[in-house]
């Protein structure tokens, strides 16, 4: 039997490639939620659920608090994907519990860990557990390979948001998608609000959406804003259909950098790094360096790094070789 845990909505939508490949081959399987996200996730399926305390202090030692007492009983596996808090706590609690760890987009790195906080640290954490790696590209395995990990132990596979993607088209309205919500950024999300505003208001024949995360530091500055289109986080199926239809994107999202590269959207990344470099991706460490690089005439033509859309069904293929 293999756990399979997520505690947010990118972690879920990660693994229904997954989830599918794995009922097409009837390998059993039981799925963890774990609250770290709450409002995101309560439309997402789950056989149990792990949920965070709402103890004082700090939230990420909330989580791991929550996370290390439970028991994983009758679990020969444990899989976790990406580089959340809940994914490191797990991947812990399951090494003291003696229970071999799987890891879905392994390898990821900026060498920095202050950038992204805490998720570098996140993931080099549930390297150093995970009995496999399954990793997105060739960057990732190289990583890993150069941090003394076993290459048999490394296997390629793509990234399963791709999978999610698979045959839908991409073609070019007047809309620019815009989502902000990463930790790093809450100190001047006020200056990056500032500068999105004022790109809005310099291309008011583009439609600026926003779909707003729910965290309270994101959500405090939202007055701020008025030639953008505010509105509450979008289903899934909808989020898909904007990134496919947009003319550009302003982000801080790893996960919408990917969508963006299958789709040849112009991606302008508003953090000090990323572990996702893709044709198509300009990197905006400032609000400033967001404003003047921003242009809607830039073109990309290179397909996707992230792989062909078919991960989960590679990784499944995988998993029933060692069951």
């Amino acid at each position: 039997m293999i756990g399979l845990f997520y505690g947010t909505r990118p972690e879920y939508i990660k693994l229904l490639p997954l989830l599918e490949a794995l009922d097409d081959r009837g390998i059993n399987y039981l799925l963890y939620q774990v609250t770290q996200h709450t409002d995101l996730i309560d439309n997402c399926a789950f056989d149990k659920t792990i949920k965070i305390g709402s103890m004082e202090g700090n939230r990420l030692n909330n989580i791991i608090m929550s996370i290390m007492p439970y028991r994983f009983e009758n679990l020969d596996y444990v899989l976790v994907q990406g580089d959340t808090t809940t994914a490191a706590a797990v991947a812990i609690s399951a090494f003291h519990q003696r229970i071999p760890v799987m890891h879905l987009e392994a390898g990821m790195r900026t060498y920095d860990k202050e950038n992204p906080y805490p998720e570098e640290v996140n993931r080099r954490i549930i390297s150093s557990i995970a009995t496999i790696h399954y990793c997105p590209t060739v960057v990732e395995k190289a990583f890993l390979i150069r941090e003394g990990f076993f290459r048999d132990d490394i296997l390629v596979t793509g990234n399963t948001i791709i999978d999610n993607l698979r045959g839908m088209e991409s073609f070019r309205t007047n809309k620019v998608l815009v989502t902000l919500h990463r930790r790093e950024n809450h100190e001047r999300m006020g200056d990056w609000f500032y500068a999105i505003e004022s790109l809005a208001k310099e291309n008011p024949e583009y439609k600026f959406i926003f779909p707003m995360h729910p965290n309270p530091k994101v959500q405090k500055y939202r007055n701020m804003l008025r030639a953008v289109q505010v509105c509450d986080p979008l289903v899934y199926d909808d989020m898909k259909e904007i990134i496919a239809s947009c003319a550009a994107i302003i982000t801080d999202s790893g996960g919408i950098q990917e969508e963006a590269s299958y789709f040849k959207k112009p991606c302008f990344v508003c953090r000090l790094t990323t572990e996702r470099p893709s044709q198509g991706s300009y990197l905006c460490s400032t609000p400033q360096k967001l404003r003047s690089t921003f242009s809607l005439d830039k073109v990309v033509r290179i397909e996707t790094p992230f792989g062909d859309g078919n991960a989960g069904e590679k990784i499944a293929e995988d998993i029933y070789g060692r069951i």
